[in-house]
């Protein structure tokens, strides 16, 4: 019941992940960050097998700084996507991560990108994308309000819109929902959108 999904604004990038760990039946914490800082200027969204989400996501975080230790310069976000692609395919053939990633990043160049990479390593750049069952209600909500040249205040409301869909239409629906944003002064946290808090167990 995972829901990732993210767009392409006027000069940043916005993505959005439930923040649920859950396994079978049970849901484990209701707090999980699936949206990796990649570097100082991309964000990293991922959903799939909570175990190949970790792994994958932190071995491609390292390369990408192992690259800019050994060569002084950050891969762009063209390039990272396409290194994440190359590793699931060359895994694909051995041993596969079910995990599906949306991309987000900002070059002084380019501007804002957003790229869809799924289990399979299918590479695609996208004003917007989603992964999960909430997917269902988010492309169909954005395929309705998106535009290009999107404001931040525009953005947001368009995410929260898709977050209520979520939780309204779908049955197991994620409760909480973080939301990070990236732009020409970096990859943050935005805000997190939460309907039920982890409680702390008491000492015995």
């Amino acid at each position: 019941m995972e829901c990732v999904f993210g767009l392409v604004g006027n000069g940043f990038a916005i993505v959005a992940a439930d923040t649920s760990a859950v396994h079978s039946i049970l849901v484990h914490k209701s707090n999980e960050d699936k949206i990796m800082v990649l570097d100082s200027h991309k964000l990293v969204a991922a959903s799939g097998e909570s175990g190949d989400r970790v792994q994958f996501t932190e071995y491609i975080q390292k390369n990408v700084a192992l690259y800019q230790f050994r060569n002084g310069i950050p891969l762009t976000t063209a390039a990272a996507a396409n290194f994440t692609r190359g590793e699931l395919a060359t895994a694909l053939r051995k041993n596969p991560y079910f995990v599906n990633i949306l991309l987000a990043g900002y070059d002084k160049e380019t501007g804002p990108s957003l790229y869809y990479i799924d289990y399979i390593a299918t590479l695609h750049k996208v004003d917007k994308g989603a992964f999960g069952y909430g997917s269902y209600f988010c492309l169909s909500l954005m395929d309705r309000h998106y535009h290009s040249g999107m404001t931040v205040d525009e953005a947001i409301a368009l995410v929260d819109k898709c977050i209520m869909e979520i939780r309204s239409r779908l049955v197991v629906a994620p409760p909480n929902f973080v939301i990070k944003i990236v732009d020409k002064d970096g990859a943050r946290e935005y805000a997190w959108r939460e309907s039920v808090k982890d409680t702390a167990v008491p000492a015995a």
